[in-house]
């Protein structure tokens, strides 16, 4: 049972929700929940068309986004129904909670529903506006207005001849707010992105010195020190007198002290400073003066959210980072960009380590030719252009170096670099690549532990799935193996498990019965391969092949690896092992495409081969109901001539199955 489905796996994805909306609904109403088949349905849709499109995982983001702004945005159903959204979602996160299927880094049950509770008065007061509606759920709410049933076919159709003969009214001045909003906001689409791999931190301790030590910081408060209470004189075009800027220079130790200008504005690393500092708001202007905040005595006092607030507003002060060099041009071409350029540069170096700063450079020039119409004709002008922003870009890495977030190197480069060019880049810049590459000694970049915490904190922030070794040593043990299972490299989920392990009271048995009680056939088997790879030895499997539980799940594991042969299986064995398979099957394929196959691979006899799953004894009473409801049922009343299996054993024909009529 995975939770989490590319978007190109359409297929997978809606046999997992059906079986996710089926066996919540019945989970449900054995335990008296309130539960809406669209609405869950809904729920599942929103978090698989989000950001990270994890299934079971809820934060509080999630959760408000979901009530206040995808079901009035996207669901069309009676106010009677959609007040039900609340309820609907709660007993949702319940039931994940109950079968391990959620995951642990989203907020815990008890979070999850008093943020629930907390959004009731916002959902209704949403759901009462109706310019919060998508055009599509706008046009379906007035069908339903006009009481049309959309249930019936053809219903919405026959109200589309009529709407467009104009004998249906609606309001224009909400459907004008509506096109207004998709417009200047655009809908609430969002674009899926690539999961990150896990990556380690050191100890908080180690960071917050690590903070403490950083130039920019140990700068920024120096600057804001410096311009003091009393302030600082400024010049009638708002600057910093010459002497006064040489003075902070000599004080920041920018190097700049010992230039000959004619204007503070001439000091590049003074003047990203001081804006760094205004938009820090450490100091201020008044009067003719540059003044230290004094509500910003706090921040001054710790280097470590001082760090955090200046690599966030980073991105606003491109303009003062890229310098610009003396051309026509008005403004640098990165520095237009670059609020989008920078977070998506750290983006592509988090979890990596020394990456070329040629292969950034040219991955920003691509970027740069993405946005703006160059000309193309001109090779020479472009050659400059491109050239320019390279130079930029290196400003860039050395503010960020000084800050503390990144660490220049130099060396040859991994050959993972030079793996796909082909695939990037255009013929021309893959030329320009490979030569670079080829050097020995290149400036290499890599995020230090402190620039990757913030990458990894902004990600999170957009809805990304980052893990981060170490995360999940106290969760739940289905939910420790559900997220390993889908989400952590096979070397990177056995780190996670011997950490898991190395805790108090915490051990494979307590693991092992996760598994046991995991009624997901297709989880149980990804649970115990995660499990059999991560142990040393593996010999795990071949240890469950008696489990009464886990037996038939570790024989199909073993079987598929080669490692064990059907022959050594037992009739009884056989049939638990094909139920095993059986049951896979219903949850992969859903009941319509598993009678399907039945059908093709015995004809008249498939409800013999159900019937005789039924019989076998397998442990996953939930899954054999299903089967027999859902499967064999169908079967059943399609059969020609019902058949039972009747196991046998023959001497010299071990595994056979002799067919008798009833």
């Amino acid at each position: 049972m995975r939770t989490c489905f590319d978007p190109e796996e359409a297929e997978e994805f809606e046999a997992a929700k059906d079986l996710l909306i089926r066996r919540c609904v019945t989970w449900a109403q054995e335990h008296g929940h309130p539960v809406d088949d669209l609405l869950l349905s809904a729920a599942v849709d929103a978090r698989h068309e989000s950001r990270d499109g994890r299934l079971a995982y809820w934060d509080g983001a999630s959760i408000r986004f979901f009530l206040l702004r995808y079901v009035p945005y996207k669901v069309t159903a009676p106010r009677e129904e959609l007040d039900l959204a609340p309820a609907t979602l709660r007993t949702y996160l319940r039931f994940l909670d109950v079968t391990g299927l959620r995951d642990p880094r989203g907020a815990t049950p008890a979070e999850a529903e008093e943020i629930i509770d907390g959004t009731r008065a916002e959902y209704s007061a949403a759901l009462d506006d109706p310019t919060l509606r998508g055009v599509a759920t706008f046009w379906a709410h007035t069908a339903l207005d006009q009481g049309v049933d959309l249930t019936v076919p053809g219903a919405f159709e026959r109200f589309k001849r009529d709407l467009d003969a104009g004998r249906v009214p609606y309001d224009e001045q909400v459907l004008d707010q509506i096109m207004q909003n998709r417009f200047l906001y655009g809908g609430i689409e969002e674009e899926r992105a690539f999961p990150q791999p896990p990556i380690s931190l050191p100890p908080a301790s180690e960071l917050t010195e690590a903070a403490a030590r950083s130039k920019t910081v140990q700068r920024l408060i120096t600057l804001a020190d410096w311009a003091g209470k009393d302030g600082r004189a400024l010049t009638a075009a708002g600057n910093l007198r010459v002497a006064d800027a040489l003075e902070v220079s000599a004080l920041l130790g920018t190097g700049e002290d010992g230039l000959r200008v004619r204007s503070a504005t001439d000091l590049p690393q003074l003047n990203l400073l001081l804006a760094w500092a205004k938009k820090l708001r450490l100091t201020r202007t008044s009067k003719g003066r540059l003044f230290r905040v004094a509500k910003a005595a706090p921040l001054l006092r710790d280097p470590e959210a001082l760090w955090r607030r200046a690599f966030e507003v980073l991105p606003e002060l491109g303009r003062v980072v890229t310098v610009p060099v003396t051309t026509w041009r008005p403004e640098p071409i990165l520095a237009e960009i670059f609020r989008e350029i920078l977070p998506d540069v750290l983006n592509s170096m988090y979890g990596l380590d020394d990456m070329p700063v040629v292969r950034l450079e040219e991955t920003v020039w691509l970027a740069c030719e993405e946005y703006f119409v160059l000309d193309q004709e001109n090779e020479r002008l472009r050659d400059l252009w491109r050239r320019e922003v390279a130079q930029d870009l290196g400003r860039m890495f050395e503010v960020l170096s000084d800050l503390g977030a990144v660490e220049l190197t130099r060396g040859p480069a991994d050959p993972l670099y030079a793996s796909d060019l082909d695939e990037v880049f255009s013929p021309e810049a893959t030329e320009r690549l490979r030569t670079a590459l080829a050097e020995p000694d290149l400036p290499l970049i890599r995020l230090t532990p402190l620039g990757l915490r913030a990458v990894r904190d902004s990600l999170l922030t957009d809805g990304r799935d980052a893990p981060l070794l170490g995360e999940l040593a106290t969760a739940p043990p289905a939910e420790l193996l559900g997220v390993l299972t889908q989400h952590y490299p096979p070397q990177d989920a056995t780190t996670e498990l011997q950490g898991w392990l190395a805790r108090p009271g915490q051990n494979l048995e307590t693991l092992l019965q996760a598994v046991r009680d995991c009624p997901f056939r297709t989880r149980v088997a990804a649970m115990l391969r995660v499990l059999a790879e991560a142990l040393p030895g593996r010999r795990l499997l071949h240890d469950l092949r008696h489990d009464p539980v886990l037996g038939p799940a570790a024989w199909t594991l073993l079987i598929d690896d080669g490692e064990m042969d059907p022959g050594s299986l037992s009739e009884r064995e056989h049939l638990l092992m094909g139920a095993e398979n059986f049951l896979s099957m219903l949850e992969l394929a859903g009941p319509e495409g598993l009678v399907e196959q039945l059908r093709g691979m015995g004809g008249g006899d498939a409800y013999g081969f159900v019937e005789a799953i039924l019989a076998s004894g397998h442990p996953d009473v939930v899954g054999l109901r299903e089967l027999r409801e859902l499967v064999a049922e169908p079967l059943r009343r399609t059969a020609r001539h019902p058949l039972r299996l009747v196991p046998t054993r023959r001497p010299g024909d071990r595994g056979r199955r002799k067919k008798r009529k009833r």
